[in-house]
């Protein structure tokens, strides 16, 4: 028997804004917190008498770009509401996600709108646009991710956390543009673990080297999941809530009922949106990339590029000092080890 499913249309969030200036962030104490223990089932976490209730938060990988269907798009959270519930249990599932969001959009915009709707699973997958900006400033993003975070789990929402691959490695950079890129998302990622371990959030590693190899996974701007992808995506997360006893209903199906993207889509995209896309970039991140190429550049020339790796290690040290320690609960889970950013070999 199916799950009913109720989508209800989110509140109408305004466009991601355009990044803010970029400014540190005095160091507080690390994140050592024990996370919140979850409930053993949906049973415990939803109240009785009502659907199950997911939220869904971050940007156009959780929008559904790159999963379209007549009248919109899906994505992989919509494919998961599907298999969450069951016949006794309905799901109500909400999409607060916007295409080009950061981090700050997701705090001030996504979470309260979130909050409101008092759900009992929400997933937060947001940092690939930070990034792209030139104002990317990891200690900022910390907060602001940690902030989101307590709000949820504050209202009594069990978190779905995702870390993802890096765009420069995805679109096939060459080398001296893509590893400032690889070390932003590398430390995005060790955040991300951080913050899943202390609020016990349910997270899927996306960041493997399969989902960069896999060319299936990817629509035609290589930048967004296909629909394939976000099927992956919805199966996967599926399996690590079956696993916590917070999803009672079949998984997705993970063969696409499209055909996948092929190279004539990718020159149609690259024609149209693509353009778009590019001179943004080109006006935001393109100059200060092409700065730190060239840094990039000079420090393999003279063999000191492990100097960059250790100066992109200490920006993350001192992010995750940056977020304020709480009180742990009465019974602690055992946190996830915090990766270190390393470019070497």
């Amino acid at each position: 028997m199916s799950a009913r499913v109720s989508v209800t249309e989110a509140p109408s969030v305004p466009p991601a804004s355009p990044a803010p200036a970029s400014f540190s962030v005095a160091a507080s104490l690390p994140v050592t917190a024990a996370p919140p223990v979850p409930p053993e089932s949906l049973a415990q976490t939803a109240t009785p008498g009502r659907p199950i209730r997911f939220a869904a938060l971050g940007d156009s990988f959780t929008e559904g770009v790159g999963d379209p269907v007549p009248g919109g798009r899906r994505g992989w959270a919509a494919l998961l509401a599907d298999g969450i519930g069951n016949g006794r249990q309905g799901v109500e599932f909400r999409n607060f996600a916007v295409s080009g969001s950061l981090s700050s959009d997701v705090r001030d915009r996504q979470a309260p709108a979130a909050v409101a709707f008092r759900p009992d699973l929400a997933s937060v997958v947001v940092g690939v646009n930070d990034t792209l900006r030139r104002s990317f400033d990891i200690r900022l993003l910390a907060q602001r991710l940690d902030e989101v975070c307590a709000l949820l789990t504050d209202g009594g929402a069990v978190l779905l956390t995702a870390c993802l691959p890096d765009p420069g490695t995805v679109l096939g950079l060459p080398a001296p543009l893509g590893r400032p890129l690889a070390r932003r998302q590398s430390a995005v990622n060790a955040v991300v673990h951080a913050l899943s371990a202390r609020y016990d959030a349910v997270h899927l590693h996306a960041s493997d080297g399969e989902w960069v190899s896999d060319r299936s996974l990817w629509s035609a701007d290589r930048l967004h999941p296909a629909e394939r992808g976000h099927r992956t995506v919805a199966a996967d997360f599926h399996g690590l809530l079956a696993a916590r006893g917070l999803a009672l209903g079949t998984p997705p199906g993970r063969e696409p009922e499209q055909p996948p993207p092929s190279r004539t889509d990718s020159l149609l995209w690259l024609a149209t949106a693509g353009t778009g896309w590019l001179v943004r970039r080109s006006t935001d991140l393109l100059p200060q990339l092409l700065c730190l190429a060239g840094a990039e550049i000079r420090h393999w020339a003279r063999g000191t590029s492990a100097q960059l790796d250790r100066r992109a290690d200490q920006a993350l040290q001192g992010a995750l000092a940056t977020v304020p320690f709480r009180t742990p609960p009465a019974v602690p889970s055992a946190p996830l080890p915090v990766p270190h950013v390393s470019m070497e070999g």
